[in-house]
């Protein structure tokens, strides 16, 4: 079962990767839209597929990130911060849509972090950006939120790790 477990994991942080890269235009700076963010709502059907997130965005932060050393802490910081949230409410609430939307809500929120990132490396104005972080991140993760539901229905990915 562990092996299943890693391997499922190196598959999720793969497929983070991958998304990163072929849309690295948005998935960077003030206004972005990193579609690979759908993957953290897995962490809603099953909290052993955090780890394949976190190393999904590390690695995709270290390999095409503009801003790699801070984009290593900052970034990788924040996933780390909000998937742990959602694992931690996740054991309140068991159904799948407020989870899904209590996940999408901590990654919009968090979204700060990214902004406060954003604000000491390029100087950018602290609100109007997380503003626009946020609303991406928001878009994305309501987006994700539907097709992940839509998608475990045919795969179950609480029994797929």
């Amino acid at each position: 079962m562990k092996l299943r477990t890693l391997a499922v994991n190196a598959i999720v942080a793969a497929l983070y990767i991958v998304l990163t890269f072929f849309l690295q235009p948005i998935s960077f700076s003030a206004v972005q839209f990193r579609i690979s963010e759908m993957l953290n709502h897995l962490v809603v059907f099953d909290k052993k597929y955090f780890f394949g997130i976190v190393c999904g965005v590390f690695i995709g932060n270290l390999f095409f990130s503009p801003l790699l050393p801070y984009d290593l802490v900052f970034g990788t910081g924040q996933s780390v911060i909000a998937l742990l949230t959602t694992i931690i409410c996740s054991k309140y609430v068991k159904n799948t849509w407020a989870r899904l939307s209590i996940n999408t809500i901590v990654f919009t929120l968090t979204m700060c972090i990214i902004d406060w990132e954003l604000n000491l490396v390029s100087h950018l104005p602290f609100f109007w950006t997380w503003l626009t972080v946020a609303a991406g991140e928001f878009t994305v993760m309501l987006a994700g939120a539907v097709i992940m539901y839509t998608v475990n229905r045919r795969v179950h990915f609480d029994k797929f790790i």
